[in-house]
């Protein structure tokens, strides 16, 4: 988790002491799904996540190194939306933006408890991977709180391919 810079808001709740600043520039995209009360929000997620690819231009790859980048958004995607439904009462939303340099993935549910990948790490064990994934990809992920409000805002951030 980051220690170092406070990430821009998304729209699920501010940061926390007013900290970050809401991304203005005009080349952000921005798309907000709503999973509470639906069912298998981890396909669904996927599926809206992909087609924002397609749209953005991410998909189809035309290399290797954009095809990795485009499935490493979609597997971080799959890990925030299940560990959400897994130790967080299930997700709430998906906000996916994207702007020149960075694609942040944001999951808002109602759970308490604070995600962090599970150390030691063990990778022949099953289970419990899922924030080692998230670390090992992203560029940065966090969490985020609303004071007085239920739930929390986990989000992601990866390098948008060049």
């Amino acid at each position: 988790m980051s220690t170092t810079r406070q990430p821009p808001p998304g729209e699920f709740g501010p940061e926390p002491d007013g900290a970050g600043t809401a991304a203005t520039t005009s080349d952000a995209r921005v798309r907000s799904l709503v999973l509470a009360g639906a069912s298998g929000v981890v396909p669904l997620a996927r599926d809206f996540t992909r087609q924002a690819l397609y749209d953005w231009g991410w998909l189809p790859a035309a290399t290797a190194d954009r095809r990795a980048a485009a499935e490493d958004v979609l597997l971080v995607v799959s890990e925030l939306v299940t560990n959400a439904c897994l130790h967080a009462e299930g997700p709430e939303g998906l906000r996916v933006a994207q702007t020149a340099k960075v694609l942040r993935l944001e999951v808002a549910d109602r759970g308490t408890g604070q995600p962090a990948p599970r150390t030691p790490h063990r990778a022949g064990r099953p289970g419990g991977h899922g924030m080692f994934i998230v670390q090992r990809l992203c560029l940065d992920w966090g969490v985020v709180r609303t004071p007085g409000a239920a739930g929390k805002t986990v989000w992601a951030e990866l390098a948008a391919p060049s």
